[in-house]
């Protein structure tokens, strides 16, 4: 499909700075991107690559003054990512959509399912499950007994839905995602080997939340493990029994949260970071990747580094001597020498 500079424009709110009527049919990055294709800058690094490139159409913050003449035509926009995210979507629209029941899939006949849900081949939707409309479940996805999908949800290739888990309005959880699986709950026994201890909650996830390939959200003890409304979670994270993750917080990969954790919400979380069980941590937390987090952080807007984390800017300045401990070493102990001389000279 191709777009004008103007349909652009009025897609995302924006200005058209030359020709509105010079038509684009693909996004591109700014480097490579050809005639035909409309690319977008959000980093004044980036720049020089404006007067430049061979693209129809950029897309460029408001306050942008070009300072030597454009090729291309401008849509001028308040927020360049947030335009640049309408405009993917759009481009993305009816590309990758299931269509239909697929008679290669297996749905029971208690299955509740809304208007135009889509089930494609050989998935698993198992008795006293509900699905809300409009949700697109891709191929090989298992559903267990009980579930409840909401509308305009998108289930990706191999994702697992245990028995009894609640999904939202528009979630969206890609390949290979496992949700409600056991949690990690054992006991010795009188012989010292570890038993089992069944695990008999379930998984909530709120309305708009994206989960990212392989991550797996296990399922409580008892109650519930809750991820809130807006929570986005991206690939191979580990979520474990009974956590709670608060509205509008963000998590990067391979960061794993120990049982009955409690994160607030707006929390930004970086890749690799580990957080022990039962705790709590406040509201509009930000970690660095691979920090370590032992304790509840207690302040609201804490920023925090290091294993185990300590304050961000603590860190840094420790860090910094850190990276000079020998020099430092080898400084005080030639002090430690001066001083010993003038002792004895006193003495």
């Amino acid at each position: 499909m191709k777009y004008t500079a103007k349909d652009i424009a009025a897609l995302v709110g924006g200005t058209v700075l030359g020709d509105p009527n010079v038509t684009v049919f693909a996004p591109g990055n700014i480097e490579h991107a050809t005639h035909g294709q409309i690319t977008f800058l959000a980093n004044s690094k980036y720049e020089p690559l404006v007067y430049t490139t061979k693209a129809s159409i950029v897309l460029v913050n408001a306050d942008f003054v070009p300072i030597q003449p454009v090729q291309a035509t401008l849509v001028a926009v308040e927020q360049v990512y947030m335009a640049l995210g309408i405009l993917l979507a759009e481009f993305e629209k009816g590309k990758d959509r299931v269509v239909g029941i697929s008679n290669m899939a297996s749905v029971h006949e208690s299955v509740i399912l809304g208007e135009q849900v889509a089930v494609g081949d050989f998935s698993i939707i198992s008795e006293g499950t509900s699905i809300g409309s409009g949700t697109q479940v891709f191929g090989q996805v298992f559903i267990g007994r009980g579930c409840k999908i909401g509308k305009n949800c998108i289930l990706y290739p191999g994702v697992k839905i245990y028995h009894g888990s609640v999904i939202g309005d528009d979630c969206i959880l890609h390949a290979n995602v496992v949700i409600g699986s056991d949690g990690f709950g054992f006991t010795k026994n009188e012989q010292g080997r570890y038993t089992k201890i069944a695990q008999i909650g379930y998984v909530q996830l709120g309305d708009r939340v994206e989960v990212g390939s392989n991550t797996v959200i296990d399922r409580a003890t008892m109650d519930k493990t809750y991820i809130a409304n807006d929570v986005k979670l991206d690939n191979l994270i580990q979520i474990a029994h009974n956590v709670k993750i608060g509205s509008n917080t963000v998590i990067a990969a391979q960061t794993g949260v120990a049982g009955s954790t409690e994160i607030g919400e707006d929390c930004m979380i970086g890749g690799q970071v580990g957080i022990v069980g039962h705790i709590k941590i406040a509201d509009q937390t930000m970690i660095q990747a691979q920090s370590g987090i032992a304790s509840a952080v207690t302040e609201k807007q804490s920023k925090l580094y290091g294993s185990p984390a300590i304050g961000y800017s603590q860190y840094l300045k420790s860090y910094a001597y850190f990276k000079k401990l020998p020099d430092i070493i080898q400084t005080i102990r030639q002090l430690e020498k001066e001083l010993d001389l003038l002792k004895q000279r006193l003495d």
